[in-house]
């Protein structure tokens, strides 16, 4: 089993654990990863109220490139994953976007024909490797561990093709595979305040403090973000927040660290040791040693 992989920009930074977490549980898996080569960045959600075009041809280039190989395209970063599939279905839908599209890649020779898939690597996980194997492969159940189970507002909206918009429940199957407590967070695809934490802090701050207030409130142990800046929103401003309205403390990690930690793997490897909160020792037995 073989993807073309884009990682974007915040899988290279701030996102990293999740790059290293993803790694590890795919070869443990058995999945085989290829970063596309050459990537652009997709521009993210807030390149499209600046321009729609430019975000348009930005993606339809790691598109053009991706179709070179024969494989689907993993793009683990919710904004990424969202801008690539809002560009392959504004380029089927709108002519003359698909006209301006061709013209921009023929600069640099290539061309796009809608052919790639673009997966997330939960819904590869899920439907492709199989929750039965996955379970199978634990060796290390996280009994006891009660996740919040975070989606965010972009995998599954406006494009629901693996999951349902208003309910998903891919990742709360993949917990219970893995032994965890799944805890009801109808909070699941609630905004964590995306950027506004950069540009209007408070707003962006009360907006997290709503979703860590609520898992806190039935009693999670931590949770589970499938997004790099729902993990970096909800992780690095707790201490901010806490003085601000009231005091939280919840670790926030990403669904493939949870995985990682279920298949045995040691915590440095999943990129535990880059969280400001950190997992109770009981769920990441070998973290301490890396703090």
């Amino acid at each position: 089993m073989k993807f073309s992989y884009f990682p974007g920009c915040s899988l290279k930074g701030t996102g990293r654990a999740y790059e290293e977490s993803l790694f590890a549980v795919c070869r443990a898996l058995g999945v085989e990863v290829q970063e596309l080569d050459d990537w652009n960045c997709c521009g993210a959600t807030a390149y499209m109220a600046v321009s729609e075009a430019a975000g348009y041809m930005m993606n339809t280039r790691n598109l053009a490139l991706a179709e070179r190989a024969p494989h689907d395209l993993l793009a683990p970063c919710s904004a990424c994953y969202l801008s690539l599939k809002k560009t392959q279905h504004y380029i089927a839908e709108y002519p003359s976007i698909a006209e301006q599209a061709t013209g921009a890649l023929a600069a640099e020779k290539l061309t796009y024909a809608g052919k790639v898939a673009v997966r997330h690597p939960l819904e590869v996980l899920v439907k492709d490797v199989g929750l039965a194997a996955i379970k199978k492969a634990v060796k290390q159940p996280l009994t006891g561990l009660k996740v919040a189970p975070y989606y965010g507002c972009q995998i599954v909206r406006p494009f629901a093709e693996f999951d349902d918009q208003q309910n998903p429940v891919l990742m709360d199957k993949l917990l219970q595979a893995l032994g965890a407590e799944v805890v009801r967070y109808p909070l699941k695809t609630r905004c964590c305040g995306g950027s506004l934490t950069g540009t209007i802090g408070e707003v962006g701050q009360r907006l997290s403090f709503i979703l860590l207030n609520e898992a806190q409130r039935r009693g999670a142990t931590c949770i589970a973000t499938v997004c790099p800046l729902c993990q970096f929103n909800l992780d690095s401003y707790q201490a901010e927040i806490s003085k601000q309205w009231s005091p939280v403390k919840m670790p926030v990690v990403y669904f493939t660290q949870l995985l990682g930690l279920a298949l045995g793997l040691d915590a440095k490897s999943l990129g535990l040791h880059r969280c400001i909160v950190p997992l109770p020792p009981r769920a990441a037995p070998r973290q301490e040693v890396h703090a």
